[in-house]
Protein backbone atom coordinates (compact mmCIF):
# COMPACT_ATOMS: atom_id res chain seq x y z
CA UNK A 1 0.00 0.00 0.00
CA UNK A 2 1.26 3.45 -0.92
CA UNK A 3 2.60 5.45 2.00
CA UNK A 4 0.12 8.14 3.06
CA UNK A 5 1.38 11.69 3.39
CA UNK A 6 -1.69 13.70 2.35
CA UNK A 7 -5.27 12.98 3.45
CA UNK A 8 -8.23 14.39 1.53
CA UNK A 9 -11.48 15.07 3.37
CA UNK A 10 -14.83 15.50 1.62
CA UNK A 11 -16.80 17.82 3.89
CA UNK A 12 -15.70 20.80 5.95
CA UNK A 13 -17.78 20.56 9.12
CA UNK A 14 -16.84 20.08 12.75
CA UNK A 15 -16.19 16.35 12.43
CA UNK A 16 -13.69 17.09 9.68
CA UNK A 17 -12.17 19.80 11.86
CA UNK A 18 -11.54 17.45 14.78
CA UNK A 19 -10.26 14.75 12.41
CA UNK A 20 -7.87 17.23 10.77
CA UNK A 21 -6.51 18.38 14.12
CA UNK A 22 -5.54 14.82 15.01
CA UNK A 23 -4.22 14.07 11.51
CA UNK A 24 -1.98 17.14 11.59
CA UNK A 25 -0.79 16.30 15.08
CA UNK A 26 0.30 12.95 13.63
CA UNK A 27 2.21 14.67 10.82
CA UNK A 28 -0.19 14.40 7.88
CA UNK A 29 -0.99 17.11 5.34
CA UNK A 30 -4.76 17.67 5.08
CA UNK A 31 -6.79 18.97 2.13
CA UNK A 32 -10.54 19.42 2.53
CA UNK A 33 -13.30 20.06 -0.02
CA UNK A 34 -16.39 22.01 1.00
CA UNK A 35 -18.62 24.59 -0.71
CA UNK A 36 -18.36 27.02 2.21
CA UNK A 37 -15.26 29.19 2.37
CA UNK A 38 -13.36 29.10 5.68
CA UNK A 39 -15.30 26.01 6.75
CA UNK A 40 -14.64 24.62 10.25
CA UNK A 41 -12.34 21.97 8.75
CA UNK A 42 -10.85 24.41 6.26
CA UNK A 43 -9.76 26.71 9.09
CA UNK A 44 -7.37 24.06 10.42
CA UNK A 45 -6.55 22.04 7.29
CA UNK A 46 -3.52 22.87 5.16
CA UNK A 47 -5.69 23.61 2.13
CA UNK A 48 -9.37 23.88 1.22
CA UNK A 49 -10.89 23.36 -2.20
CA UNK A 50 -14.06 25.48 -2.31
CA UNK A 51 -16.50 23.51 -4.46
CA UNK A 52 -19.75 21.58 -4.40
CA UNK A 53 -19.65 17.90 -3.50
CA UNK A 54 -20.87 16.93 -6.97
CA UNK A 55 -18.31 19.06 -8.82
CA UNK A 56 -16.40 16.21 -10.46
CA UNK A 57 -13.57 18.46 -11.61
CA UNK A 58 -12.95 19.62 -8.04
CA UNK A 59 -13.38 16.07 -6.74
CA UNK A 60 -10.71 14.90 -9.18
CA UNK A 61 -8.43 17.69 -7.96
CA UNK A 62 -8.88 16.44 -4.40
CA UNK A 63 -8.00 12.95 -5.62
CA UNK A 64 -4.83 14.16 -7.34
CA UNK A 65 -3.66 15.96 -4.21
CA UNK A 66 -4.40 13.08 -1.81
CA UNK A 67 -2.95 9.67 -1.03
CA UNK A 68 -6.19 8.59 0.65
CA UNK A 69 -9.59 10.26 0.77
CA UNK A 70 -12.26 10.05 3.46
CA UNK A 71 -15.47 11.92 4.26
CA UNK A 72 -16.76 13.54 7.43
CA UNK A 73 -20.47 12.96 6.89
CA UNK A 74 -22.42 10.51 4.77
CA UNK A 75 -24.86 12.83 2.99
CA UNK A 76 -22.45 13.54 0.16
CA UNK A 77 -22.90 12.71 -3.51
CA UNK A 78 -22.17 8.98 -3.85
CA UNK A 79 -21.50 9.61 -7.53
CA UNK A 80 -18.45 11.66 -6.57
CA UNK A 81 -17.06 8.81 -4.47
CA UNK A 82 -17.70 6.31 -7.26
CA UNK A 83 -16.01 8.68 -9.71
CA UNK A 84 -12.89 8.78 -7.55
CA UNK A 85 -12.92 4.99 -7.26
CA UNK A 86 -13.28 4.64 -11.04
CA UNK A 87 -10.06 6.65 -11.39
CA UNK A 88 -8.33 4.31 -8.88
CA UNK A 89 -8.13 6.88 -6.10
CA UNK A 90 -8.38 5.29 -2.67
CA UNK A 91 -11.52 6.32 -0.78
CA UNK A 92 -12.43 4.88 2.58
CA UNK A 93 -14.99 3.92 3.68
CA UNK A 94 -15.81 2.79 0.14
CA UNK A 95 -18.89 3.70 -1.90
CA UNK A 96 -20.56 0.35 -1.15
CA UNK A 97 -20.74 1.48 2.50
CA UNK A 98 -22.41 4.74 1.49
CA UNK A 99 -24.82 2.83 -0.75
CA UNK A 100 -26.26 1.10 2.32
CA UNK A 101 -25.95 3.82 4.95
CA UNK A 102 -27.45 6.59 2.80
CA UNK A 103 -30.67 4.58 2.45
CA UNK A 104 -32.63 3.84 5.63
CA UNK A 105 -34.47 0.91 4.05
CA UNK A 106 -31.26 -0.74 2.83
CA UNK A 107 -29.69 -0.07 6.22
CA UNK A 108 -32.52 -1.74 8.14
CA UNK A 109 -32.57 -4.70 5.75
CA UNK A 110 -28.79 -5.07 6.08
CA UNK A 111 -29.19 -5.21 9.85
CA UNK A 112 -31.93 -7.85 9.62
CA UNK A 113 -29.88 -9.93 7.17
CA UNK A 114 -26.94 -9.73 9.60
CA UNK A 115 -29.11 -11.16 12.37
CA UNK A 116 -29.54 -7.88 14.24
CA UNK A 117 -32.86 -6.74 15.65
CA UNK A 118 -34.57 -3.54 14.51
CA UNK A 119 -37.95 -1.98 15.05
CA UNK A 120 -40.67 -3.14 12.65
CA UNK A 121 -40.57 -1.10 9.45
CA UNK A 122 -42.09 -0.77 5.99
CA UNK A 123 -41.48 1.18 2.81
CA UNK A 124 -43.98 3.94 2.03
CA UNK A 125 -44.17 5.56 -1.40
CA UNK A 126 -47.85 6.36 -1.68
CA UNK A 127 -51.15 6.36 0.20
CA UNK A 128 -51.69 2.66 -0.45
CA UNK A 129 -48.34 1.75 1.13
CA UNK A 130 -49.17 4.02 4.06
CA UNK A 131 -52.52 2.37 4.75
CA UNK A 132 -50.92 -1.06 4.59
CA UNK A 133 -48.09 -0.04 6.97
CA UNK A 134 -50.56 1.48 9.40
CA UNK A 135 -52.48 -1.82 9.55
CA UNK A 136 -49.51 -4.20 9.74
CA UNK A 137 -47.16 -2.14 11.95
CA UNK A 138 -49.50 0.24 13.75
CA UNK A 139 -49.05 3.28 15.94
CA UNK A 140 -47.33 5.13 17.50
CA UNK A 141 -44.97 5.39 14.55
CA UNK A 142 -42.33 7.61 13.07
CA UNK A 143 -42.02 8.34 9.37
CA UNK A 144 -38.61 9.30 7.98
CA UNK A 145 -37.35 10.17 4.54
CA UNK A 146 -35.41 7.20 3.22
CA UNK A 147 -32.53 9.43 2.19
CA UNK A 148 -31.07 12.70 3.36
CA UNK A 149 -32.57 13.73 6.70
CA UNK A 150 -30.45 14.19 9.83
CA UNK A 151 -30.70 15.89 13.26
CA UNK A 152 -34.46 15.33 13.25
CA UNK A 153 -34.99 16.77 9.77
CA UNK A 154 -37.22 14.77 7.46
CA UNK A 155 -38.93 12.99 10.37
CA UNK A 156 -42.53 13.04 11.57
CA UNK A 157 -44.09 11.34 14.56
CA UNK A 158 -47.57 9.90 14.06
CA UNK A 159 -50.07 8.58 16.57
CA UNK A 160 -52.85 8.11 14.03
CA UNK A 161 -53.48 7.51 10.35
CA UNK A 162 -54.42 11.18 9.98
CA UNK A 163 -51.04 12.31 11.30
CA UNK A 164 -49.30 9.75 9.11
CA UNK A 165 -51.10 11.08 6.04
CA UNK A 166 -50.03 14.60 6.96
CA UNK A 167 -46.42 13.36 7.11
CA UNK A 168 -46.77 11.74 3.69
CA UNK A 169 -48.01 15.04 2.30
CA UNK A 170 -45.21 16.99 4.00
CA UNK A 171 -42.64 14.65 2.44
CA UNK A 172 -43.75 15.94 -0.97
CA UNK A 173 -43.17 12.70 -2.83
CA UNK A 174 -39.95 11.62 -1.10
CA UNK A 175 -39.89 7.89 -0.31
CA UNK A 176 -40.43 7.19 3.40
CA UNK A 177 -39.76 4.47 5.93
CA UNK A 178 -42.56 3.77 8.42
CA UNK A 179 -41.20 2.54 11.77
CA UNK A 180 -43.01 1.37 14.84
CA UNK A 181 -42.01 3.40 17.90
CA UNK A 182 -40.95 1.10 20.71
CA UNK A 183 -41.20 1.78 24.43
CA UNK A 184 -37.66 2.87 25.17
CA UNK A 185 -35.49 2.77 28.24
CA UNK A 186 -32.73 4.75 26.52
CA UNK A 187 -30.77 5.28 23.31
CA UNK A 188 -27.13 4.20 23.12
CA UNK A 189 -24.33 4.16 20.57
CA UNK A 190 -21.07 2.36 19.97
CA UNK A 191 -18.10 4.05 18.35
CA UNK A 192 -15.88 1.45 16.70
CA UNK A 193 -12.98 1.39 14.26
CA UNK A 194 -12.10 -1.37 11.80
CA UNK A 195 -8.78 -1.70 9.98
CA UNK A 196 -8.11 -3.22 6.57
CA UNK A 197 -6.73 -6.25 8.45
CA UNK A 198 -10.15 -6.77 10.08
CA UNK A 199 -8.91 -5.55 13.46
CA UNK A 200 -11.81 -3.93 15.36
CA UNK A 201 -11.69 -1.82 18.50
CA UNK A 202 -14.78 -0.44 20.23
CA UNK A 203 -15.18 2.36 22.76
CA UNK A 204 -17.41 2.03 25.82
CA UNK A 205 -21.11 2.15 24.99
CA UNK A 206 -22.42 5.71 25.29
CA UNK A 207 -25.89 6.79 26.42
CA UNK A 208 -27.51 9.56 24.39
CA UNK A 209 -30.29 12.06 25.05
CA UNK A 210 -31.84 13.91 22.12
CA UNK A 211 -33.77 17.16 21.90
CA UNK A 212 -36.15 17.13 18.93
CA UNK A 213 -33.82 14.89 16.94
CA UNK A 214 -30.55 16.64 17.82
CA UNK A 215 -28.11 15.03 20.23
CA UNK A 216 -28.10 17.07 23.44
CA UNK A 217 -26.09 14.98 25.92
CA UNK A 218 -23.88 11.89 25.89
CA UNK A 219 -22.92 9.94 28.99
CA UNK A 220 -19.96 7.57 28.86
CA UNK A 221 -20.11 4.83 29.83
CA UNK A 222 -23.83 4.23 29.41
CA UNK A 223 -25.85 3.41 32.50
CA UNK A 224 -27.02 0.03 31.19
CA UNK A 225 -26.55 -3.61 32.12
CA UNK A 226 -23.15 -4.94 31.05
CA UNK A 227 -24.79 -7.82 29.19
CA UNK A 228 -26.63 -5.32 26.97
CA UNK A 229 -23.43 -3.30 26.52
CA UNK A 230 -21.57 -6.44 25.42
CA UNK A 231 -24.30 -7.23 22.90
CA UNK A 232 -24.06 -3.69 21.53
CA UNK A 233 -20.29 -3.96 21.05
CA UNK A 234 -20.72 -7.34 19.35
CA UNK A 235 -23.40 -5.91 17.07
CA UNK A 236 -21.13 -3.00 16.15
CA UNK A 237 -18.40 -5.47 15.18
CA UNK A 238 -20.92 -7.38 13.06
CA UNK A 239 -21.81 -4.15 11.24
CA UNK A 240 -18.18 -3.24 10.59
CA UNK A 241 -17.35 -6.65 9.20
CA UNK A 242 -20.59 -6.97 7.24
CA UNK A 243 -20.07 -3.65 5.46
CA UNK A 244 -16.26 -4.05 5.36
CA UNK A 245 -15.84 -0.55 6.76
CA UNK A 246 -12.28 0.71 7.05
CA UNK A 247 -12.27 3.60 9.49
CA UNK A 248 -14.23 4.83 12.49
CA UNK A 249 -17.99 4.40 12.47
CA UNK A 250 -20.93 4.63 14.83
CA UNK A 251 -23.87 2.29 15.39
CA UNK A 252 -26.88 3.73 17.22
CA UNK A 253 -29.30 1.48 19.11
CA UNK A 254 -32.59 1.64 20.97
CA UNK A 255 -32.78 -0.18 24.31
CA UNK A 256 -36.41 -1.07 24.99
CA UNK A 257 -38.02 -1.27 28.42
CA UNK A 258 -38.10 -5.04 27.85
CA UNK A 259 -34.31 -5.14 27.42
CA UNK A 260 -34.30 -5.51 23.63
CA UNK A 261 -31.37 -4.02 21.70
CA UNK A 262 -32.52 -2.68 18.33
CA UNK A 263 -30.26 -1.15 15.70
CA UNK A 264 -31.44 2.33 14.72
CA UNK A 265 -28.83 3.89 12.41
CA UNK A 266 -25.28 3.43 11.13
CA UNK A 267 -22.95 6.39 10.56
CA UNK A 268 -19.86 5.40 8.51
CA UNK A 269 -17.60 8.06 10.05
CA UNK A 270 -16.77 9.59 13.46
CA UNK A 271 -19.87 10.67 15.34
CA UNK A 272 -21.16 13.40 17.64
CA UNK A 273 -21.65 10.86 20.45
CA UNK A 274 -17.93 10.04 20.32
CA UNK A 275 -16.68 13.58 20.97
CA UNK A 276 -15.97 12.59 24.58
CA UNK A 277 -13.15 10.32 23.37
CA UNK A 278 -10.99 13.38 22.68
CA UNK A 279 -10.74 14.22 26.38
CA UNK A 280 -11.05 10.93 28.28
CA UNK A 281 -9.23 8.33 26.17
CA UNK A 282 -5.62 8.03 25.10
CA UNK A 283 -6.66 7.66 21.45
CA UNK A 284 -9.73 9.54 20.23
CA UNK A 285 -12.21 8.30 17.64
CA UNK A 286 -10.57 10.72 15.20
CA UNK A 287 -7.06 9.40 15.74
CA UNK A 288 -8.39 5.86 15.34
CA UNK A 289 -9.86 6.93 11.99
CA UNK A 290 -6.47 8.33 10.93
CA UNK A 291 -4.81 5.09 11.97
CA UNK A 292 -7.29 2.90 10.10
CA UNK A 293 -7.28 4.76 6.79
CA UNK A 294 -3.48 5.15 6.89
CA UNK A 295 -3.00 1.44 7.66
CA UNK A 296 -1.53 2.00 11.12
CA UNK A 297 -2.18 -0.24 14.15
CA UNK A 298 -5.32 0.56 16.13
CA UNK A 299 -5.18 1.36 19.85
CA UNK A 300 -7.50 -0.48 22.26
CA UNK A 301 -9.31 2.39 24.01
CA UNK A 302 -8.66 3.11 27.68
CA UNK A 303 -11.26 5.22 29.48
CA UNK A 304 -9.24 7.52 31.73
CA UNK A 305 -12.32 9.14 33.30
CA UNK A 306 -16.08 8.95 32.90
CA UNK A 307 -17.64 11.76 30.92
CA UNK A 308 -20.69 13.86 30.14
CA UNK A 309 -20.67 15.60 26.75
CA UNK A 310 -23.05 18.53 26.20
CA UNK A 311 -23.73 20.00 22.77
CA UNK A 312 -23.74 23.80 22.48
CA UNK A 313 -26.43 24.85 19.99
CA UNK A 314 -27.11 28.20 18.42
CA UNK A 315 -30.27 30.07 19.38
CA UNK A 316 -30.56 32.72 16.67
CA UNK A 317 -30.14 35.45 19.28
CA UNK A 318 -26.58 36.43 18.39
CA UNK A 319 -23.22 35.10 17.25
CA UNK A 320 -21.10 35.81 20.35
CA UNK A 321 -21.01 33.15 23.08
CA UNK A 322 -21.07 34.72 26.51
CA UNK A 323 -20.43 32.88 29.77
CA UNK A 324 -17.40 30.81 28.73
CA UNK A 325 -15.22 32.33 31.45
CA UNK A 326 -17.83 31.40 34.06
CA UNK A 327 -18.10 27.90 32.60
CA UNK A 328 -14.35 27.35 32.83
CA UNK A 329 -14.24 28.05 36.55
CA UNK A 330 -15.06 24.33 36.72
CA UNK A 331 -11.68 22.58 36.19
CA UNK A 332 -13.38 19.36 35.03
CA UNK A 333 -14.79 21.01 31.88
CA UNK A 334 -13.08 21.08 28.48
CA UNK A 335 -14.58 23.35 25.80
CA UNK A 336 -14.50 22.76 22.04
CA UNK A 337 -15.85 25.39 19.63
CA UNK A 338 -16.17 24.78 15.91
CA UNK A 339 -15.33 28.14 14.34
CA UNK A 340 -18.78 28.71 12.85
CA UNK A 341 -19.60 32.38 12.37
CA UNK A 342 -23.38 32.30 12.58
CA UNK A 343 -25.17 30.76 15.57
CA UNK A 344 -28.48 30.12 13.86
CA UNK A 345 -31.13 28.37 15.91
CA UNK A 346 -30.29 24.73 16.73
CA UNK A 347 -27.04 24.73 14.78
CA UNK A 348 -24.23 22.75 16.43
CA UNK A 349 -21.68 25.39 17.40
CA UNK A 350 -19.53 23.48 19.87
CA UNK A 351 -19.57 21.14 22.82
CA UNK A 352 -18.00 20.67 26.20
CA UNK A 353 -16.96 17.56 28.04
CA UNK A 354 -17.22 17.27 31.81
CA UNK A 355 -14.83 14.74 33.34
CA UNK A 356 -16.44 12.73 36.13
CA UNK A 357 -14.70 10.72 38.83
CA UNK A 358 -16.71 7.60 39.54
CA UNK A 359 -20.12 6.68 38.12
CA UNK A 360 -22.17 9.36 36.37
CA UNK A 361 -25.11 10.01 38.69
CA UNK A 362 -28.02 12.45 38.74
CA UNK A 363 -25.95 15.03 40.61
CA UNK A 364 -23.23 14.98 37.94
CA UNK A 365 -25.83 15.34 35.19
CA UNK A 366 -27.44 18.27 37.01
CA UNK A 367 -24.01 19.90 37.30
CA UNK A 368 -23.42 19.54 33.55
CA UNK A 369 -26.85 20.96 32.76
CA UNK A 370 -26.23 23.90 35.10
CA UNK A 371 -22.90 24.50 33.36
CA UNK A 372 -24.60 24.58 29.96
CA UNK A 373 -27.12 27.11 31.31
CA UNK A 374 -24.26 29.55 31.96
CA UNK A 375 -23.76 29.95 28.20
CA UNK A 376 -25.84 32.36 26.11
CA UNK A 377 -25.62 33.73 22.59
CA UNK A 378 -25.62 37.52 22.40
CA UNK A 379 -25.15 40.24 19.82
CA UNK A 380 -21.97 42.27 20.26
Amino acid sequence: MKRVETIGVIGGGQLGRMFALDAKRMGYYVVTLDPQEHSPCGQVADEQIVAAYDDLGAIEELGRRSDVITYEFENIDIGSVRHLESLSYRVTPASNVLHVTQDRLLEKQFARDAGLQTTDFASVRDAGDLDKAAKTIGFPAILKTVRGGYDGKGQWGADSIEEARAALEAAAGAPLIFERMASLKCEVSVIATRSSRDEIVAYPVAENTHDRGILAMTIAPARIDEAIAARAREAAATVGRGLRIVGTYCVEFFVSTAGELMLNEIAPRPHNSGHYTIDVTQCSQYEQHVRAICDLPLAPPRLLANAIMMNVLGTGTGNHLDGVADLLTDPTIVVHMYGKRHAVARRKMGHFTMLVDGPVDDAAIARAQAALAKLRWVRC
